[in-house]
């Protein structure tokens, strides 16, 4: 039997990440993956979507984009290829893994199976796009966020259920490309997570582009080319494109030889259950990324990934610090956060906490570019340090990477104006709503009497 410091499970972006990780330590490590390695960033989730919406923003037609999409992840392929990984000092399998006891597994692969020992375990085997039980929805054929890519010619009409980032970006790009897009969200808004002035302007651009954009609709039942929903809404499609969800892809991996637990009883979620070091209930046996619930992102998946078979391997207690992770949904505009939102913030510091936001018809950037619908909202929680961080704009996500590091660093308001900050750009926003704070806090009684104490002090000093 074959014997690895390291075996992973998965060849998506945590178990690369992971694979890399361990290799680069120094570990002797095997990834197992079913697939071509790259997971679904790859294949068909970040890069082919930011490539299609890249595409849709520059008015090429359907034929023109999709073949970019396909160069796209020709291009980015050969970074998380097997030869790839074998040159980093990773051994590559394609097969399936599964556990046959606490300390092995098999690897069952096209042509013969292999028997691995191992000292740790990573299970990072990722998620799957789920379909809601709605009467006659399967046997509509429904597209996916994984099957889309697949669309040879561009519908008619496309109707998409869900009004969370993959059904906002992808309806949006499929409008820019000349089909007639629904999106139809059962929330009283889009983004239902993010901040509600996000997923208004968010509609309201959308609706302007040609969008029909519906919330709170409920679909009922599904029959040939139609939704039938909340209020008798009925909602033609020529394809059906579903993104309300994704499960854990769990099954089959021989947990419970292992001693791995697993969430939910009775057909529900079944992700893994892991603790704050990533272990599961066989502590020689981590899992990382979807397959745990706790990570809906690749750079997410990859931090804890990283963390865990370093823990593994080197017992440093150093996991990701996940509350400062920013995400982005990556429409036009760009809608980016890291941290609490302004009604998490309130829930949890009531009155400690305070809210700063800055329109931008105020960024002299937005205004040059006439882009100025936009906003940045900044959310303080006890002692006026940033707990969270909205920012809508073109860019929008670079501007979020720099108000991580500051909730990540508990910095003030007092702290991030102190930074400079270069001219014109859209991290204008987030330096003038800081500076906002700064001069709120001047402008107190106790800070007034302070300042007005050292300006006659130094006027009595240099007369």
């Amino acid at each position: 039997m074959e014997g690895y410091d390291v075996v992973v499970a998965g060849g998506g972006s945590a178990g690369l990440t992971g694979a890399r990780t361990a290799a680069r330590l120094g570990a002797r490590v095997l990834l197992a993956e079913v697939n071509e390695p790259g997971g679904d960033c790859l294949w068909t989730g970040c890069v082919p979507s930011k490539a299609l919406l890249h595409a849709a923003a520059r008015g090429e037609g359907f034929g023109a984009a999709m073949a970019q999409v396909r160069r796209a992840v020709a291009a980015v392929a050969p970074h998380d290829s097997a030869e790839a990984l074998e040159a980093q000092g990773v051994a590559v399998v394609r097969g399936r893994a599964r556990f046959t006891g606490p300390r092995t597994l098999e690897i069952e692969g096209a042509e013969e199976s292999r028997q691995v020992r191992f000292r740790y375990a990573l299970i990072a085997t990722g998620s799957s796009p789920s379909l809601p039980p709605v009467p006659g929805l399967a046997e509509a054929g429904p597209l996916t966020s994984d099957t889309v890519w697949e669309l040879a010619e561009p519908p008619e009409r496309m109707v998409v259920l869900g009004g969370g980032p993959i059904g906002c970006e992808l309806g949006q790009a499929f409008a820019r490309l000349g089909v007639r897009v629904t999106v139809a969200e059962r929330a009283e808004r889009l983004l239902p997570q993010e901040e509600p002035a996000a997923g208004e302007l968010l509609r309201e651009r959308l609706e302007g582009e040609g969008v029909a954009v519906l919330t709170g609709f409920r679909a009922g039942r599904v029959t040939a080319g139609e939704v039938h929903g909340t209020g008798g809404r009925v909602l033609p499609f020529g394809r059906l494109l579903v993104t309300t969800g994704r499960t854990a892809n769990t099954g089959g991996l021989g947990l419970a030889a292992a001693g791995v637990a697993v969430t939910g009883r009775d057909g529900g979620v079944r992700e893994v259950r892991v603790d704050s070091r990533l272990r599961t209930a066989n502590r020689r046996v981590y899992a990382a990324g979807d397959v745990t619930g706790r990570s809906a992102f690749t750079h997410t998946a990859g931090a804890q990934a990283a963390a865990a078979v370093t823990h593994a391997l080197l017992g440093l207690r150093r996991g990701p610090d996940l509350p400062s992770a920013p995400w982005v949904t990556f429409t036009d505009p760009e809608v980016a956060r890291v941290g609490m939102s302004a009604a998490e913030a309130s829930e949890e510091y009531g009155r400690r906490c305070r809210v700063r936001t800055v329109p931008h018809g105020r960024v002299d950037r937005a205004v040059a570019d006439g882009r100025t619908d936009g906003f940045t909202t900044l959310v303080l929680g006890p002692r006026g340090r940033l707990v969270g961080a909205t920012v809508v704009a073109p860019r929008a996500g670079e501007t979020i990477a720099h108000l991580a590091a500051a909730v990540r660093l508990g910095w003030t308001p007092g702290d991030y104006a102190r930074t400079v900050h270069p001219y014109p750009t859209y991290a204008d926003g987030p330096w003038q709503a800081a500076l906002e704070e700064v001069y709120a806090s001047l402008a107190a009684p106790g800070a007034r009497r302070l300042t007005g104490a050292l300006l006659a002090l130094r006027r009595a000093l240099h007369r």
